[in-house]
């Protein structure tokens, strides 16, 4: 996939989802300014696209997408609320995010711990608003399960769950690599296997195929996010939009710094040919899926 064909499906995926963020206004409309810059502050919109390429692989039609687009938009919703937070004092003390002022530098503290609230609670809320008045008792059923799927995998079960192990073993000097996986696993897996198993549900894939995209997620979340480890390591500032070298100064453990750059390298190599091995082997209709998770798990920002 070219840079102009992934421009041209964000773009695509944009106007799917943009109808359903808040418009500014009302007494309250900081909060709606403050959930919309983090919004809009770019992104390929990895997620929702991989929600919607996970339908298209497993046989939904393309004529079916705008069923989907609310909870394409609800996906992006979560991430951009989990980023929100992530970038706060308390948690990652980041000051910029693509390149721009985080949302509590632009805003203040109080109000991104608002606005990242208010985006998972609109989230749901977009989803449930779209389940109750859907007619079709089949479709309705799968918004439900699929909405089960993104609750769980955003909470603390999920990616809840992997955030709160890593605020745990911070300046621990005996985390162990059974740590770091569950923190990748929940941390990062969990929201990139939440939209591709919403995306098989969506489409009616048998069980063992929603199992099995399921897995995929997990070795993309996997090597995502060890890719995010080395690029801490390796990468290009300007490139990633903020500062490396970020894990080092606050002397934190992480797949790099215990198994070494070369093996991690390596690792994550295994892990992306497995992943995509896998929806390959299960791909029943046209879709941009195999190219978009080689994007995903080779990116330089």
């Amino acid at each position: 996939m070219t840079e102009a064909q992934l421009n041209e499906l964000t773009k695509q995926v944009d106007d799917m989802i943009y109808p359903y963020f808040p418009k500014e206004e009302g007494p309250q409309k900081r909060i709606f300014e403050s959930m919309n810059y983090s919004f809009e502050a770019g992104g390929k919109r990895i997620r929702p696209m991989l929600m919607m390429e996970s339908f298209l692989l497993l046989g939904g039609s393309e004529d079916d997408t705008d069923i989907i687009a609310p909870f394409m938009a609800a996906m992006e919703m979560v991430h951009t609320y989990s980023l929100i937070h992530d970038d706060l004092p308390a948690v990652d003390d980041d000051d910029f995010r693509r390149g721009k002022p985080t949302n509590h530098k632009k805003f203040g503290e109080t109000t991104a711990i608002f606005a990242g609230d208010a985006m998972l609670n609109y989230a749901f809320e977009t989803m449930l608003d779209d389940t109750i008045k859907e007619a079709d008792d089949v479709w309705k059923a799968k918004k439900l399960r699929a909405m089960q799927v993104l609750a769980r995998n955003a909470g603390a079960y999920g990616m809840l769950a992997g955030q709160m192990v890593d605020y745990l073993c911070e300046n621990k000097k005996d985390v162990t690599l059974e740590d770091i996986m569950f923190i990748h696993e929940k941390k990062t897996a969990a929201l990139i296997q939440a939209p591709l198993v919403m995306g098989a549900i969506f489409a009616g894939a048998p069980e063992e195929k929603i199992a099995r995209m399921e897995q995929a997620g997990y070795l993309i979340g996997l090597s995502f996010q060890i890719q995010d480890d080395i690029l801490d390591c390796v990468g290009n500032e300007e490139k990633l939009g903020k500062k490396t070298g970020s894990d080092a100064r606050k002397e934190k453990s992480t797949y790099v710094t215990i198994k070494g750059l070369k093996e991690a390298k390596e690792d994550q190599v295994r892990m992306s040919h497995e992943a995509r091995g896998l929806i390959l082997s299960m791909a029943t209709g046209p879709s941009l899926l195999p190219e978009i998770v080689e994007i995903l798990i080779s990116r330089e920002s």
